[in-house]
């Protein structure tokens, strides 16, 4: 077998990959009982089939690679899409508008005045989203599938915000922004307030013609979840939701109409899309025996925190749903100091991103060995004030468009490629077991039989390790404050095996 270790080293937050052979010899040669600083990998060992990484293509991303001249633009969608990029292979998309859009919209002005939604159009999206799309497309080696996501239904249709479940002054105090008084008389598609329950049915079939129209464009349409973050009533687009509402919503109206419109074996549902705190409690209220058939998967978000347990305990619960990290971002502008830091510091400016990227590949690390199956980041893009956005304060992403229409990647973007990039779609993960903490590792074998390893060194000490794999040994070093992938390649003969 072959073997090669792909090492990103971190200076002045700039990313240095740097890729090297590592012989591998046989363990029967060693000149001593090998026993110490030991990694097992285990390829005859399988657990979730790991289908792929991905990002969303807000109208903030679109518009954005959209202002870039056509050359710039497609480099910059190759490093995402293309056969030599981060082989992003699942996109999400919102559904009207959400905080990453350039203002307020919804495909139908007024549901009150047109009850049948004869008015209902994807102009806006036709504008920046679906042109993206399709660029991307194009592009992409792998096919591309796509999610779709609500934020919130037309303002007329939903109940006045609730001043108890408004998240205002915990996210207003949280990214160092001043919030506007909310209005707690009336409905906006902002603040959170509910759909009212003799909407379900209208709402229903708006999402079922939003869907329609995207696949009428030639867009893969594959997943779509019932609701953005269920529980948080932000000052952005947003909607709350009961379990106990989402699940009536989904069995009596909107699974009925996807049956009507035959999208059932076509496009997925989704339910939670929060935080992996709740991703347990809220997935046992929804499922049963009559709601089961009608879920695919279950997607969370990663701002409350590791919750790897939750994730691992849901997915023993739920062994054939597939589980989607649908959503992280870091919560501060493009280089801008951050809450809290690696070894107890705050972040600083010249570090932050440094902090981003180490956050990323923990939580991916975690995520995959609690039996994730897909991830999606937030933002492809966005502009050095962590934006465009139609209110206030920005947060980061990947990529950033530069002023003078170039743009940039993050060490966030090379961090996720050590993921990307080896572990391929319908990859599975292995067993593995580690001699100390001083590392954090997952294992995945692809469908070429090649192995790959993930191992991330947060600490301030070189690492030396011996992997054991079915009588062979490759000894490696993690530089300290690193994150490499180790590939293992099977010999052509072992292949035709």
């Amino acid at each position: 077998m072959n073997c090669r270790q792909i090492t990103t080293f971190t200076v002045n937050g700039n990313a240095y990959p740097k890729t090297c052979e590592i012989p591998v010899t046989k363990e029967a040669d060693e000149p001593r009982h090998l026993e110490s600083g030991v990694l097992n990998l285990y390829p005859q060992i399988t657990f979730q089939e790991i289908e792929g990484f991905g990002g969303a293509m807000t109208e903030s991303s679109a518009y954005l690679f959209l202002k870039m001249d056509e050359a710039v633009r497609k480099a910059a969608l190759e490093e995402y899409f293309g056969k030599n990029g981060n082989h992003t292979r699942f996109v999400r998309v919102h559904m009207d508008s959400c905080d990453f859009s350039l203002k307020e919209y919804a495909a139908v002005e007024d549901p009150i005045a047109d009850p049948e939604l004869a008015t209902f159009s994807i102009k806006r999206d036709q504008k920046y989203i679906i042109p993206m799309l399709k660029e991307a497309m194009a592009i992409s080696k792998e096919p591309l599938e796509v999610l779709l996501s609500p934020w919130s239904p037309p303002a007329a249709w939903k109940t006045p915000p609730k001043k108890q479940q408004n998240d205002l002054a915990v996210y207003g105090a949280l990214f160092g922004f001043e919030v506007e008084p909310v209005d707690y008389t009336k409905p906006s598609r902002c603040n959170g307030g509910s759909l009212k329950p003799e909407y379900y049915g209208a709402w229903a079939k708006y999402l079922v013609k939003f869907v329609q129209a995207y696949l009428d464009e030639g867009i893969p349409v594959t997943m779509m979840s019932i609701q953005n973050e269920s529980i948080a009533a932000t000052n952005w687009d947003s909607c709350v939701w009961t379990a106990g509402e989402q699940k009536t919503f989904l069995r009596d109206y909107l699974y009925p109409e996807f049956e009507k419109a035959g999208l059932t074996k076509q496009v997925g549902i989704y339910i939670w899309d929060h935080n992996k705190e709740r991703v347990l409690e809220y997935a046992q209220e929804i499922l049963d025996e009559e709601t089961m058939s009608m879920v695919e998967g279950i997607a969370f978000h990663w701002y409350s925190g590791d919750h790897f347990e939750a994730v691992d305990l849901t997915k023993k619960c739920y062994p054939d749903k597939i589980l989607m990290s649908s959503e992280c971002c870091a919560l501060h502008e493009p280089g801008k100091a951050g809450i809290t830091g690696l070894f107890g510091n705050p972040k600083l400016p010249e570090t932050v991103e440094t902090e981003d990227a180490f956050a990323y590949a923990h939580d991916l690390i975690g995520n995959l060995n609690a039996g994730m199956n897909r991830w999606i980041d937030w933002n492809l893009i966005v502009d050095k004030n962590g934006g465009p956005r139609h209110v206030p304060s920005g947060f980061a992403a990947p990529m950033i468009a530069n002023d003078d229409g170039t743009y940039r990647k993050n060490l966030t973007f090379d961090f996720i490629a050590h993921f990307s990039r080896y572990i391929l779609p319908r990859a599975k993960r292995i067993g593995f077991s580690k001699c100390d903490t001083e590392i954090e590792m997952t294992a995945a074998k692809n469908e070429d039989g090649s192995i790959v390893a993930v191992i991330l060194n947060k600490t301030r000490t070189d690492c030396q390790y011996a992997i054991r794999l079915e009588g062979n040994v490759i000894r490696i070093r993690i530089p300290a404050y690193t994150l490499s992938t180790i590939v293992i390649e099977p010999q052509q003969e072992e292949k035709k095996k």
